[in-house]
C-alpha cells in the first residue's frame, strides 16, 4: 500500500516549457534593472545639478560620466529583451506546431483503423442484405394485402375517379333559371300622338289668356 500511494506521476513540463519559463524570468529580470537605472540617473541628474549650483564641478562631471555609462548599459538590455521576446515566441509557435503535428498523427492513425474496420465488401455485404430485407418485406405486405391491382383494376379505379370528378364539376355549375323565375319583361308602346289636355285645362288656360289681355 506505502508503495502505491508513494507512487509519482509523470511530469507534463516539457524541456521546451522549461526554456520558456527561464527566458520569462530573464526577461523580468532585466525589465527590474531597466527601472532600477532609470531611477538611478535621475538621482544622478539632480545631484549633479545640484553639485554645479554648489560649486562641485568635478564631483558634477564624475555624476555625468557614471550616468553616461549607465544609458550606454540600457541600450544593450534593450536590444537583449528584444532577443529574448522573439525567441520565446519562436519556442511557443514551435509548441503549437508540435501539437499540430501530434493531432495530425492522432487523426491519421484513427482513419486508418476505421477504413479496416469497414472495408468496400463489407458496406456491399451490407447494402445487399438491405436491399434483399427491403424486397421481403415488400412481399409480405402483397401478400397481407391481397397481392397488387391488375391492369383492368387499374383502368376501374380510374373510370370510377374521372366518374366522381364529373359529378363534383355538375354539382358546383348553378341551374339555368326556368320562365316563372324570370319571365320577359313588356314594354309598353309608345303613343304616336301626344294625348290631348283635359277640357278643365282648357279653360283655365283661355281664362289666364284673357285676364292678361284686359
Amino acid at each position: 500500500m506505502g508503495h502505491l500511494f508513494s507512487k509519482k506521476t509523470p511530469s507534463k513540463v516539457t524541456e521546451q516549457d522549461k526554456a520558456v519559463l527561464q527566458l520569462k524570468t530573464t526577461r523580468d529580470k532585466i525589465r527590474q534593472y531597466q527601472k532600477r537605472s532609470e531611477a538611478t540617473l535621475e538621482k544622478d541628474r539632480q545631484l549633479a545639478k545640484q553639485l554645479l549650483h554648489n560649486g562641485r564641478k568635478e564631483r558634477a562631471l564624475l555624476l555625468l560620466r557614471k550616468k553616461r555609462f549607465i544609458e550606454e548599459q540600457l541600450k544593450k538590455t534593450d536590444g537583449t529583451l528584444e532577443n529574448i521576446e522573439k525567441m520565446i515566441q519562436d519556442i511557443e509557435f514551435a509548441q503549437i506546431e508540435m501539437k499540430v503535428v501530434d493531432s495530425l498523427k492522432i487523426g491519421n492513425e484513427a482513419l486508418k483503423q476505421v477504413n479496416q474496420m469497414l472495408n468496400i465488401e463489407d458496406v456491399e455485404r451490407i447494402l445487399d442484405e438491405t436491399q434483399e430485407a427491403a424486397e421481403k418485406q415488400q412481399e409480405i405486405s402483397d401478400l397481407l394485402s391481397g397481392g397488387a391491382l391488375t391492369e383492368d383494376d387499374e383502368s376501374a379505379v380510374e373510370e370510377e375517379l374521372d366518374a366522381l370528378i364529373a359529378a363534383a364539376v355538375e354539382k358546383q355549375l348553378p341551374e339555368a333559371p326556368t320562365p316563372a323565375q324570370n319571365p320577359e319583361v313588356v314594354l309598353p308602346d309608345v303613343p304616336e300622338e301626344m294625348p290631348r289636355e283635359p277640357e278643365k285645362a282648357q279653360e283655365k288656360q283661355r281664362e289666364k289668356i284673357a285676364l292678361a289681355a284686359s
